[in-house]
C-alpha cells in the first residue's frame, strides 16, 4: 500500500468520530474526512460502557476530564447489577474481580462468597448502596473502576466538536455509489455530484455496512448459535426523584432481559428479546408492564454476529458496521476504541505503509475479540436457572457455549481459580478469568473444588466485608458527586490521570 496520507470516514456516529480522532491524535498530519447526512441519524439511545472506553477517551486520545463532563454529561458506571439467576441479585464491577487477594486469606476471594457475594470488594459495596466514590473529605475519592453512561446524542456532539478542532473535515452528503478497481474502492460518487477518493477508507456506516458489506460482499459470521436475541424495545422516562444508580442493571424477562441507564436527567430502558418466543406486541405489554413509567417506544432490530474480516483491500471497518452483540455487557464503544486504537498504531508503527502481514493481524484481533465477547455472553444464557419459560429452557438446553467452554469446565472442576488464565485466554480477553468466575459465582454454578475456610480465615473475611460496607455506608451518590464536580470550588486538578 502506497503511504496513507488521506482517510475518508463514512459515517458520523460515535464510531466515526472516534476514529477520525484516533488518526488525527496519532497520525496529526493525514488529512481525515467525515462523511454523514444528518438524514440518516444516529442512534441517539443511552449507552452503557467499560473502562476500556475511559482510558482511551482521556488517555490514548487525550480528552480533558473537564472538557467531557462540561459537554457530554456523562454519568459514573462502575460495574453491573444482575437481577439474573436465583440470588435477589449480584454485582459484576469493574473493581478487583474474584481471583483478587484479601489479606490474611489463603484463597482468592471467589473462594469465599459462593453462598453470599454481597460486600466481596470496595466497588461492590459501593453499587449495593448506590454510591460512586468513598469519601475523600468533601470530594469524591477517585478510583480506577470508572466507566460511563452516556447519552448518545450528547456524547456525539461533543466527538462532533472536538474532532473540528483536530482538523477533521466533514462533509454532509450520501454516498451513491462506490466504484471499485483492483485495490477497493477507487472512490466515493455523492449526492451532491461530487467525487471524493482516498488512499483509506474506514466503514463507520453502523448497521447497514455500506463498504464492508454491501460494497466488497465480505461474509457474515453469525452468533445464533450462541445469543438467540434479535430485537429490542428501547424507551425511557424523564427522571424525577429517582437515584442514579452508579451501574447498568440487567434484569432477566420472559424472553430476554432489560437493561437500565442512568443519566443526570433521564432513565433508559429497553427490552431485548428472541422473536422466536415473543412477538412485538407481546414484548411491548411485558415492559410496560414492567416499566409503567416508560413513555414513547420503538422497536430495533438486529443480528448478532460479525463479518469475517474487518480490513480488506483499502476498506477498515470499524464498530458495528464490522458486527454486533446486544448490549448485555455494554461493548460496543469498547470495540469501537479498540479497533480505533489499534488502526491508528498499526499506520504509525507501519509508517503509513501497512503491510499484508499488519492487515492479516488486525482481522485476526478483529474475529478474536468478537468471538470472545460472544463466549462470555454465552453463559449468561446457559446457567441461569430462575425462570422455566420456553425462551430461558431453550438457551438452557441449546445454547452454545462456542470458545467458553473450556474456560466453564476448568471452573467446574477447579473454582474460581485464575491458574490457567494464560492457556484458555488469548491476552487481549476484556473479561479474564475474574469475569467468568463472576458470572459462575452470581449465577451459582456449582464447581466440584469446594474450599472450607478454616474460622479464622472466616473471622477475616467477615472483617473485610464489614470494611467495605462501612466505607461505601459513608460513600458519596452520583448526585453529590456531581455537584462537587460541577461547582466553583473544584479544581480538575484533585482528578488523578484514569
Amino acid at each position: 500500500m502506497d503511504p496513507v496520507a488521506k482517510v475518508i470516514i463514512l459515517g458520523g456516529g460515535s464510531a466515526g468520530f472516534l476514529a477520525a480522532l484516533a488518526l488525527k491524535t496519532k497520525l496529526p498530519d493525514v488529512s481525515v474526512i467525515v462523511i454523514r447526512s444528518k438524514d440518516i441519524g444516529i442512534i441517539g439511545v443511552g449507552e452503557g460502557s467499560t473502562v476500556g472506553l475511559t482510558r482511551f477517551l482521556h488517555n490514548f486520545i487525550a480528552i480533558p476530564q473537564q472538557q467531557f463532563y462540561k459537554i457530554a454529561r456523562p454519568t459514573w458506571k462502575l460495574g453491573l447489577r444482575f437481577i439474573w439467576g436465583k440470588r435477589p441479585y449480584f454485582n459484576y464491577t469493574f473493581g478487583p474481580g474474584p481471583d483478587a487477594n484479601v489479606n490474611g486469606l489463603s484463597r482468592s476471594f471467589g473462594y469465599y462468597c459462593f453462598e453470599d457475594m454481597e460486600y466481596a470488594d470496595p466497588i461492590s459495596a459501593l453499587m449495593t448502596h448506590d454510591r460512586a466514590f468513598e469519601r475523600d473529605g468533601k470530594a469524591p475519592k477517585w478510583h480506577q473502576a470508572i466507566a460511563y453512561h452516556i447519552e448518545n446524542e450528547f456524547f456525539v456532539s461533543f466527538l462532533e466538536q472536538l474532532a473540528l478542532q483536530r482538523g477533521v473535515q466533514i462533509l454532509e452528503d450520501k454516498v451513491i455509489e462506490a466504484p471499485q478497481d483492483e485495490n477497493g474502492l477507487a472512490g466515493l460518487r455523492l449526492a451532491s455530484g461530487r467525487c471524493e477518493s482516498a488512499d483509506l477508507y474506514l466503514d463507520c456506516s453502523g448497521f447497514a455496512s455500506v463498504l464492508l458489506s454491501k460494497t466488497l460482499g465480505e461474509p457474515f459470521v453469525s452468533f445464533k448459535p450462541s445469543l438467540f436475541n434479535d430485537r429490542a424495545v428501547v424507551g425511557g422516562w424523564d427522571r424525577t426523584s429517582e437515584v442514579i444508580k452508579p451501574y447498568t442493571t440487567c434484569e432477566q424477562m420472559d424472553s430476554g432481559w432489560c437493561w437500565q441507564i442512568d443519566h443526570e436527567w433521564r432513565i433508559n430502558r429497553s427490552y431485548v428479546y428472541s422473536s422466536e418466543f415473543i412477538s412485538d406486541e407481546a414484548a411491548e405489554r411485558e415492559f410496560r408492564a414492567k416499566n409503567p413509567h416508560v413513555d414513547d417506544t420503538r422497536i430495533v432490530r438486529f443480528v448478532s454476529g460479525r463479518y469475517r474480516r474487518a480490513w480488506v483491500k483499502n476498506v477498515v471497518a470499524i464498530g458495528n458496521a464490522t458486527g454486533f452483540v446486544e448490549p448485555l455487557e455494554a461493548t460496543a464503544l469498547g470495540v469501537i476504541a479498540v479497533q480505533s486504537h489499534l488502526l491508528a498504531e498499526c499506520l504509525r508503527e507501519s509508517g503509513r505503509r501497512p503491510g499484508v502481514r499488519s492487515i492479516e493481524q488486525f482481522n485476526r484481533f478483529h474475529a478474536d475479540n468478537w468471538d470472545s465477547i460472544r463466549d462470555f455472553l454465552s453463559i449468561h444464557y446457559k446457567f441461569n436457572t430462575a425462570l422455566e419459560t420456553p425462551y430461558w429452557q431453550a438457551c438452557r438446553a441449546d445454547a452454545d457455549l462456542a470458545g467458553a467452554e473450556p474456560i466453564v469446565a476448568c471452573y467446574q472442576e477447579n473454582g474460581p481459580t485464575a491458574l490457567w488464565e494464560p492457556t484458555l485466554m488469548l491476552p487481549h480477553n476484556q473479561f479474564k478469568t475474574a469475569g467468568y468466575a463472576a458470572l459462575l459465582l452470581g449465577q451459582q454454578v456449582p464447581h466440584r473444588n469446594h474450599y472450607e475456610p478454616s474460622p479464622e480465615q472466616r473471622r477475616r473475611w467477615e472483617q473485610h466485608r464489614r470494611q467495605c460496607k462501612d466505607a461505601a455506608l459513608r460513600g458519596m451518590s452520583v448526585r453529590e458527586a456531581l455537584d462537587v464536580l460541577y461547582s466553583p470550588q473544584w479544581r480538575w486538578a484533585a482528578a488523578p490521570p484514569l
